[in-house]
């Protein structure tokens, strides 16, 4: 196929390719890992169950991860990475930072409903005491975001200034794990959007500044 092409050339097509078929594997194998998580947690879930549903040999998921420890680190990360991705596109598209709050938490939600790796990787971090995993990154970095963002909806008058930003976000955070907790348990999420828009109508009396009303209102 590549005999026209000069040697140091083809072994760099050769590379590329070989590249190319690795980052396919190790997708395929975050994603049926993902599926088999999610379907049966990470006690009951086997290597052997993932190979058969990623389609790949054994070979090929220890070339990649050496235990299902890894396996169920990696298949956090790529969550933490779907949610972190679509929240970045959020924020730029430029809207006031309490919407753009709200936007994320609604599209975490989504996420959640239509994302499998996303379900899994939630799974995941309840039971990382099962393995040991150190699963605070992706919160702390969503508290974060959340309490830079309560600060800019400060300056921009949509919150109240008395307001602790850093307690607000963790706040934020345990509620909206909370609130899709129980929308699994009680209905496999099928409510969850709208279990979100309530969590959000309860805070924002706590939140938004009065304002006093203005010349001439009853």
């Amino acid at each position: 196929m590549y005999s026209s092409i000069p040697d140091a050339e083809t072994g760099e097509v050769s590379t590329r390719i070989m590249q190319q078929r690795a980052k396919a594997t190790r997708t395929a194998v975050i994603e049926g890992a993902a599926s088999i998580f999610e379907e049966v947690g990470y006690g009951n879930a086997s290597l052997s169950d993932v190979t058969d549903r990623a389609s790949v040999t054994k070979g090929a998921l220890y070339f990649h991860f050496k235990s299902k420890e890894d396996l169920a680190l990696a298949v956090i990360a790529e969550q933490h990475n779907i949610v972190r991705v679509a929240g970045e596109k959020i924020a730029a598209a430029g809207l006031p930072a309490l919407e753009t709050m709200i936007a994320m938490c609604r599209t975490f939600g989504q996420q959640l409903l239509d994302e499998p790796i996303v379900r899994a990787g939630i799974r995941l971090t309840f039971e990382a005491s099962a393995f040991n995993g150190d699963v605070k990154g992706p919160y702390q970095d969503w508290v974060t975001t959340m309490e830079m963002l309560t600060r800019q909806a400060q300056l921009e008058g949509d919150v109240r200034p008395d307001v602790d930003a850093a307690d607000f976000a963790r706040y934020l955070v345990a509620s909206f794990t909370g609130v899709q907790m129980v929308s699994n348990v009680l209905t496999e999420r099928r409510d969850v959007l709208k279990r979100i828009d309530d969590m959000w109508r309860f805070m924002m009396p706590a939140i938004v500044p009065i304002h006093p009303p203005g010349p001439g209102t009853p």
